[in-house]
């Protein structure tokens, strides 16, 4: 069991930890953990495994919507008392209505893994949730003053949702957008200046692309002009688990302290299939863009790029 946690002793591994809950939708699980299975720091080093990937649940055995059954690697119990060692936590949706009424896990996770960043906001955490699975982000007051997604049948149910919640907690409302995914809070790691990062614009050009943007009548959440996602392009790897033993994180840990959840990265997809698109981005973020290309190209499958709101170096 442990050995699934554990680092191969020669590259890094990102931990991911899936939720599992019945009558969860088994695409919102697989689209992902195709992805992160698939990443490599290295394209052609097949041992450079990118991520380390686990299921979560209250039972052994998890029946799906599709009828089929998944097995946990481990129970709810074993997963809190490691939640400081996950990187990513990942909720799928399905059949959620069940959850939010019960108050169920994954709550009780998603609310420690939340006041985990919080408490230490140096750490990168990214908290995402495929289809409806951001219906219990948004019930558990998560995304309250964010932006997020969710499947295009349920984003009415999502807005009576969060405007409610906004009601119930006195807290900002959710703005709920149709997008492919909705990433929050980019949390890179700076270099001194611009040239050391290549995933931010200077401030100059963040103004000037709105600027632009703005006369052109669209949205002030498009697309980088050298790049989607409001990153330039770039083969280096990026990402501050890429970057942990910089010294160079005292102005970034505080920005993010001050931030929403402690700078919590929150990525929200819409339909089972954008799971896989939302996933490409954090290989993306957390490895590199080649390494997000590669793993898109080995699945044959055509990366869908979604919006990036409020990055907090830009």
């Amino acid at each position: 069991m442990s050995a699934i946690m554990e680092d191969d002793g020669q590259h890094e591994a990102i931990k991911v930890l899936i939720t599992m809950h019945e009558g969860m939708n088994i695409m919102d699980l697989v689209g992902p953990l195709e992805v992160f299975s698939n990443a490599q720091h290295d394209a052609k080093d097949p041992e450079s495994k990118a991520f380390r990937v686990i299921f979560a649940a209250a039972t052994k055995e998890v029946p799906t919507m599709e009828g089929a059954s998944l097995n946990a690697h481990i129970t709810y119990e074993e997963a809190m008392k490691r939640l400081n060692e996950i990187d990513i936590l990942v909720i799928p949706g399905g059949k959620v209505e069940n959850v939010m009424k019960s108050k169920e896990q994954p709550c009780s996770i998603i609310k420690a893994f939340t006041e985990l960043q919080k408490r230490n906001p140096a750490k990168e955490r990214t908290l995402m949730s495929v289809c409806t699975g951001s219906l219990i982000l948004a019930e558990l007051g998560v995304l309250s003053g964010l932006a997020a997604t969710t499947h295009p049948d349920y984003i009415t149910k999502m807005e009576i949702i969060c405007s409610n919640v906004a009601q119930r907690d006195m807290s900002d409302r959710c703005d709920v957008m149709e997008a492919r995914y909705v990433v929050n809070n980019l949390r890179f790691d700076l270099g001194e200046n611009e040239d050391e990062n290549p995933y931010i614009m200077s401030r100059k050009e963040y103004k000037d692309h709105k600027r632009r943007q703005s006369a052109a009548g669209q949205s002030p959440i498009a697309e980088h002009p050298n790049g989607s996602n409001g990153r330039r392009t770039s083969t280096a790897r990026k990402g501050s688990i890429s970057l942990k033993m910089s010294n160079m994180r005292r102005e970034s840990v505080l920005k993010r302290a001050n931030l929403r959840l402690g700078g919590l990265r929150v990525l929200t997809t819409s339909g089972v299939c954008a799971g896989m698109d939302g996933a490409l981005y954090l290989v993306g973020a957390l490895v590199s863009d080649d390494a997000a290309e590669e793993t898109a190209r080995k699945m044959c499958y055509q990366w869908k790029k979604g919006t990036v709101v409020d990055g907090i170096d830009v």
